[in-house]
């Protein structure tokens, strides 16, 4: 009981208290509970650093296929003489597995709560990263490829399971904070993974030390996981009873811990509801831009402007360095807004999530018309479009849980595995529209749609988002034979 004198938590607020609403339904926190640190923090710092190793470990063979293929920094490790279109697939495939278990990673989190899918798909795709330069051994690219899939397959189950803890441990007005560091963690891990690989790859290591380093942080976080996680308050032994009754309250749940959710998923009606389908669209949107910036600047500033971003570790991760800062910033400023009342919930998330589509808009057109001669203006460009687009987690990214917390993860798994189809697509398009990797012009088609894309999303996201607690969130009675543990659910209107 020690960690509860580490993370102090409601400070003295009176539990009977403890979240009350007023009479025209805004709600009512007690003072000390908002802001001292409490379990619910020491959850998000967990998954923080899961995003963490999960993105290390997604992103690893894109920096260590470097010195895979070519051993003259460290010569003392097997090379492999893989050609472009290997790299390709090899690079492509953990998205061939990762799109598959979106859904299914949503439904299983909310069946079997987000710590366990969490941890398991953390686990195994770290203990596949530990094989990996065994297997690129004795089985050469088809083998990794297996590997890649099987990872992606893990790895799909990741925010699904996030988007369900958020659900079930943050309070409505934390939603958006909480939201935002946590997925932080995804640029965090991206960030030193792509800083530390060349010297870890010139090191005694070699490339395999890549592998090594980050699917071992990734077992040792899925220790503590098991030890210090929980997918409810309920289920935590570390929490006080006013935290956990500031938050269940505030989740809707009953004193029990249990969410009061249907057992049997309401399917059509969240594929058939506009909020989810404008949700899923702004997700779309902001994927194709994004990933047309992941995997096509490389050759864009190669071939334009004759520098070899992927060659200099700095460069390489200077836009998600930035988008990491700004969610600390973004986060800051939503705090204020929300402390002040400045902005109403609906007003805020479009307002985030326009300043996260919108800045790419201005940004990219600009570069576009940027010469060839202006390597420095078009680097900040990229970075401040990357960096701003931080600015959609306080947006889209947490809107699942407004909509609905009992099923957050599960739109969470549709909506990411459509925007993930896009960032498939959307390279596809730009060898369609880029012929001539030298024309700038051809470039400038290309983040002009990019651009329309952030445009038209965060439009109809402005026009049609909502905000509001949907009807289908709420609990429907079961029958007898199918309630579990002989448990009555209750509705909870």
């Amino acid at each position: 009981m020690t960690v509860k004198k580490i993370w102090p938590t409601s400070g003295g607020a009176n539990v009977s208290t403890a979240n009350e609403h007023s009479k025209d339904g805004s709600e009512v926190v007690p003072s000390g509970c908002c802001f001292s640190l409490g379990i619910r923090h020491l959850q998000a710092l967990f998954i923080f650093f899961g995003l963490s190793v999960a993105y290390a470990m997604r992103v690893n063979l894109s920096v260590a296929i470097v010195a895979m293929t070519d051993s003259s920094a460290n010569t003392d490790f097997d090379e492999y003489d893989w050609n472009e279109k290997t790299k390709a697939l090899l690079l492509s495939s953990f998205f061939w597995g990762y799109i598959i278990t979106q859904v299914p990673g949503g439904a299983l989190a909310n069946k079997f709560g987000g710590k366990r899918t969490l941890f398991f798909g953390v686990l195994i795709c770290s203990l596949l990263t530990l094989l990996t330069p065994i297997c690129a051994k004795i089985g050469d690219w088809k083998l990794v490829i297996a590997l890649r899939v099987v990872q992606g397959l893990c790895q799909g189950m990741i925010f699904p399971s996030t988007h369900t803890l958020l659900s079930k441990w943050t309070a409505v007005k934390d939603r958006g904070t909480f939201a935002t560091y946590c997925y932080s963690g995804a640029q965090f891990g991206t960030v030193v993974m792509m800083g530390s690989s060349g010297l870890i790859a010139s090191s005694s290591m070699g490339w395999p030390g890549i592998y090594y380093l980050s699917g071992s942080l990734g077992v040792i976080w899925s220790i503590l996981w098991v030890i210090w996680g929980a997918s409810t308050p309920a289920e935590s032994k570390l929490i006080s009873p006013e935290e956990k009754k500031y938050i269940e309250q505030s989740t809707r749940t009953n004193e029990g811990g249990e969410q009061l959710a249907p057992q049997r998923t309401p399917w059509l009606k969240i594929f058939t509801s506009p909020p989810v389908l404008v949700l899923t669209l702004a997700h779309c949107t902001n994927n194709w831009g994004f990933w047309t910036l992941l995997t096509e600047i490389p050759t864009y500033m190669k071939n334009v402007f004759g520098m070899d971003i992927k060659s200099n570790a700095m460069l390489s991760s200077l836009p998600y360095l930035a988008m990491f800062l700004m969610c600390f910033v973004f986060s800051a400023i939503s705090s204020v807004l929300d402390r002040n009342k400045c902005l109403p919930l609906s007003v805020s998330r479009k307002v985030f999530n326009s300043i996260g589509h919108w800045t790419p808009v201005v940004t990219l057109i600009i570069l576009g018309y940027v010469g060839s001669d202006q390597t420095t203006l078009a680097i900040v460009l990229l970075t401040v479009t990357v960096g701003m687009n931080a600015s959609c987690y306080l947006g889209f990214q947490v809107n699942h849980i407004d909509l609905s917390p009992n099923y957050a993860g599960i739109m969470m798994g549709i909506s990411n595995c459509a925007a993930n189809i896009m960032s498939i697509i959307a390279p596809l398009v730009v060898g369609f529209v880029v012929t001539n990797e030298k024309d700038p012009e051809q470039w400038r088609i290309v983040f002009f749609i990019a651009s329309g894309f952030y445009f038209f999303g965060n439009l109809m996201f402005i026009l049609f988002g909502r905000t509001e607690l949907q009807p289908w969130n709420d609990a429907v009675p079961l029958p007898s034979s199918e309630k579990r543990n002989g448990t009555q659910l209750e509705s909870q209107h």
